[in-house]
């Protein structure tokens, strides 16, 4: 079973408790909230008294991915949220276990982020103990971008890496995601997250729970 996850930074952020209902009713399983810091990306997003009332709101679980550096920072903010999950960039760190076992501290499940350039095998030493892998399909920080063709082939790779294992890793992916790029993945991620391409701001006149059913049917 995929599982579906909105992107809160493309909903519509004058009209967000109405967008809140209409995702709920979609069939999606997970918020996805991009915090970004200005630094690693270069724009800004989404703070925690921010997340905090959205958790008030919504009976959907908070996946939160921190695009920012020195992510052992902002994960003590964050974690007073009481996410499902935190990731956090390879990227951005030196001691990938150690920022593992600082979100794990928190009983939170860790998720561990890597940018389209980087080789995947770079997260391969990981994989025990990380909860979840997401893979960037399009460099982080702004929506409206196209999916790089050659991520793709790393989704593959890792699922063929990953292969027989009995714990494997959630497979997470991000970045123009919409019906001919699910179809290209062949199903092979677990999450697939929903922006501007698929759910929000688009010029199709069907309702969320139509678009999310077509994109489900495309993964069965």
């Amino acid at each position: 079973m995929k599982i579906f996850a909105a992107s809160i930074m493309c909903a519509d952020q004058m009209n967000v408790l109405a967008e809140v209902k209409k995702v709920e009713d979609s069939g999606c399983e997970l918020w996805h909230c991009d915090v970004m810091d200005g630094v690693f990306v270069e724009n800004m997003a989404l703070f925690p008294e921010w997340l905090a009332a959205l958790k008030q709101v919504t009976k959907l679980p908070l996946d939160i991915h921190l695009a920012t550096v020195t992510p052992e920072k902002f994960i003590p903010m964050f974690a007073k949220v009481e996410p499902a999950v935190i990731s956090f960039h390879i990227e951005a760190v030196q001691d990938v276990e150690e920022m593992i076992a600082l979100i794990h501290s928190y009983g939170i499940k860790a998720g561990l982020a890597i940018n389209p350039e980087t080789p995947i095998e770079a997260v391969y030493p990981y994989l025990n103990t990380v909860d979840m892998l997401l893979i960037m399909t399009v460099n982080p920080g702004f929506s409206g971008q196209t999916i790089q063709p050659a991520t793709i082939q790393k989704i593959r790779q890792v699922k063929q890496h990953l292969a027989g294992w009995p714990n494997a890793p959630l497979i997470e992916v991000d970045g123009n995601i919409y019906d001919q790029t699910i179809q290209d993945m062949q199903a092979l991620a677990d999450i697939y997250v929903l922006g501007t391409s698929a759910l929000f701001h688009t010029n199709d006149q069907t309702s969320y729970k139509e678009r999310v059913d077509y994109l489900k049917q495309l993964t069965d």
